[in-house]
């Protein structure tokens, strides 16, 4: 619709302009849109002259634009007073248009028209519609206006005021018995607002009486029942020039028997070329007892529904109605299980809440049994104590089978969620050997802190490869084909949660490794923190270099985490960039001799503190080219490494267990524990990390700051 304009004093009668085939045409309907007609068009003009006009290539179309400004006319009018009179503007043809328009009238409610001018109107109905009064729309002065006294069909022309005045906009006066209006405009474009007052009292010269008036009945084409009524008016009639006054809208009713005239189609259904109404194609009208209970009712409808305020009765209106119907017993179809928030995480500890769904069936006259997959399961004969959702708190953490089934006497279903449980990561620990051989697989492992946080995602990055290893498990194998310093960065998601830890390996083609192990003394200042750790290697490592004249470049220490306090000394073949000057296993075997020879003789020690003097030792050496992993190669760095990692598990073991086990006096601390006081090395200078000028670590700097988060016992 384009324009739609309800008629006043008619229920349900409409004028609508629509787009057909791209022309629009002006429609009438007197059931509220159950029926809509083309307008049929006058017989004859203004000149007597027929009109030749034929249904439905051509009929009357009309302008139905209402003015909002009070004071002046649109295209269309009706009264509520006056319910069977409708002036409006338009034209008689295909379409409607803006050419030729001309002013017509309906004095019986729509059914004929009648032309009463040629060019566009204001009209103003006065005594009830009673009286008409015309003045024609124009931009230049006027002094005559146009009325009517017997609903239009016959126009008197009178003038009301002696000089022609720009007419600006018409007003009734209010109240029952208007006869007095008002003309408002000015004489000239410069002169001010002029207020023309004409009161039509004295053309009366009494008022109406019973006998002045004729019963009219209200209907559409011959057809007497509109909205389900027979209505008829009481109207003035023609010939009987008499004021009204408080007579309005005098009527009678009485209901009529109902028709299929009187039903328009339900939600859903459609008007079919026979008449009747017949489901859509996107419909199905079993869907009404979808959400029905089974032993409560719901309104099957019969494809019919009566026309709003339609008023008939018996008749067809028992067979149209729609009807309670009992809401059929289904079996359970369409069961689904999902979570309160839509997720399919929770965290460990913490509540979730299930909600249990069902497409077709009566959970609450249905068993549903629910297993959480914990070895936990319930029951509950009705779901009206858990509108709220079932509540269950996970203790553990892994990825559970959630199994709901819904059974009542017609069948059952079931359905089934797989929820992941999580607690929080905190920590995560690279674990891997400070130095390896080249080409020789090595393994790295990420230790995590809690141990169990369920599912989890390990992404893998070595050196500068842009592209990572994507792996479920937490430990990996790999190896370095170039020597130098490599770095390794593990990232675990666990959730939404995303942590990363990286480390630093030295990798050689031959280095040897001595164990390393100090005067008892040095257990009683021992708190097993990373940072003392590093302290301590660079001391040592220090000591080393002043007694031996050994370049700082092939010596790398490492303390090792845990009581009684022991290290690690690496030997390196340190190369410079152009690869010359490359150690050879002779010159490591010789650096490795100066070094024993040092360390046996006690001429390598640090002072602690004032007054406490810490004596290093050579445990045992390892030469180290791993070229050929043979059960001959006992010294190997490779078993030396296994060794360090078991020697690394049973400290950690007995730190663990320190408050269990008499007669161990351990000093081990956890990383929260780092603030409490720091034992000094010998100066202040040998206490902060040695970092070159250019503010680089060196690489056996970086192996040793690596070492120490190894230390991490979580």
């Amino acid at each position: 619709n384009l324009d739609l304009y309800e008629v006043a004093g008619i229920k349900g009668m409409f004028l609508a302009n629509k787009k057909i085939d791209n022309q629009v045409k002006t429609f009438i309907t007197y059931n509220k849109g159950r029926d809509w007609h083309l307008l049929q068009a006058p017989d004859t003009d203004l000149r007597g002259n027929p009109i030749h006009c034929l249904l439905p290539y051509c009929s009357l179309h009309l302008h139905l634009k209402v003015s909002e400004n009070p004071y002046t006319s649109g295209n269309i009018a009706s009264r509520d007073t006056a319910p069977s009179i409708i002036v409006a503007s338009g034209n008689i043809g295909t379409e409607l248009s803006d050419n030729d328009i001309s002013m017509f009238v309906s004095s019986d409610a729509g059914n004929t028209w009648r032309q009463i001018f040629e060019e566009e109107h204001s009209v103003l109905y006065l005594d009830q519609g009673g009286v008409l009064v015309s003045m024609k729309h124009t931009s230049l002065p006027i002094r005559h206006l146009w009325l009517s006294f017997d609903e239009g069909q016959s126009w008197s022309k009178y003038s009301f005021t002696s000089i022609p005045l720009f007419v600006d906009g018409v007003l009734g006066e209010p109240g029952e018995e208007t006869l007095i209006m008002t003309v408002f405009g000015h004489f000239s474009h410069r002169s001010e607002w002029q207020l023309v007052k004409v009161d039509y009292k004295s053309i009366f010269d009494r008022r109406c009486a019973e006998e002045d008036y004729r019963p009219w009945q209200l209907h559409s084409q011959g057809e007497a029942c509109i909205m389900g009524a027979k209505r008829i008016y009481k109207k003035r009639k023609s010939e009987k020039k008499c004021m009204q006054g408080k007579y309005a809208r005098a009527m009678t009713s009485e209901p009529c028997v109902c028709t299929e005239a009187d039903f328009d189609c339900d939600y859903g259904y459609e008007r079919h070329s026979n008449g009747r109404c017949l489901p859509a194609f996107w419909y199905n009208p079993s869907s009404l007892s979808k959400d029905c209970s089974l032993g409560q009712s719901y309104l099957n409808s019969t494809g019919y529904r009566k026309v709003v305020s339609n008023n008939c009765t018996d008749g067809v209106r028992e067979q149209y109605t729609a009807k309670p119907q009992q809401c059929p017993g289904k079996a359970p179809r369409g069961l689904r299980i999902v979570t309160s928030d839509g997720k399919l995480t929770a965290e460990q500890g913490h509540n979730v809440t299930f909600l249990v769904q069902l497409e077709e069936g009566d959970l609450q006259r249905s068993i549903i049994q629910v297993d959480f997959g914990d070895g936990i399961a319930v029951s509950y004969a009705n779901l009206s104590s858990t509108e709220d959702g079932i509540k269950h708190v996970y203790q553990n953490v892994g990825i559970f089978r959630v199994a709901v089934q819904v059974d009542n006497s017609l069948g059952s279903d079931n359905a089934v969620l797989y929820l992941h449980v999580t607690c929080p990561l905190e920590h995560v620990h690279l674990s891997l050997p400070f130095v390896t051989t080249k080409n020789k697989e090595v393994n790295a492992t990420a230790v995590l802190w809690p141990s169990q946080v369920g599912t989890l995602t390990y992404v893998w990055w070595f050196g500068n490869n842009t592209e990572p290893l994507i792996t479920l498990e937490g430990s990996i194998t790999f190896a370095f084909s170039v020597e130098g310093m490599n770095t390794i960065t593990v990232q675990v998601s666990a959730g939404s949660t995303i942590l990363q830890d990286t480390k630093t390996i030295a990798v050689y083609e031959r280095f040897q490794s001595l164990r390393l192990s100090f005067s008892p003394n040095l257990d009683d200042y021992n708190p097993d923190i990373p940072e003392w750790r590093r302290d301590i290697s660079r001391v040592v490592k220090r000591a080393l270099v002043e007694a031996t004249g050994i370049p700082s470049k092939h010596i790398l220490v490492a303390v090792l985490p845990g009581l009684p306090t022991s290290a690690e000394l690496f030997i390196l073949p340190y190369q410079d960039t152009t690869g010359e000057n490359k150690k050879t296993a002779e010159d490591l075997e010789q650096i490795s001799e100066i070094l024993i020879h040092k360390l046996n003789q006690n001429v390598i020690q640090f002072e602690l503190k004032p007054g406490v003097r810490i004596l290093v030792h050579a445990a045992h050496l390892t030469a180290a080219p791993l070229v050929d992993l043979t059960p001959s190669h006992s010294g190997s760095a490779m078993l030396m490494l296994l060794s360090v990692v078991f020697v690394g598990l049973a400290v950690f073991v007995i730190y663990k267990f320190k408050r269990k086990i008499p007669g161990i006096n351990v000093y081990a601390q956890m990383q929260n524990e780092k603030d409490q006081e720091m034992v000094s090395p010998v100066s202040p200078r040998e206490s902060m990390p040695s970092v070159p000028q250019n503010g680089l670590m060196s690489p056996e700097q970086l192996v040793a700051e690596k070492l120490d988060t190894q230390a991490i016992g979580k």
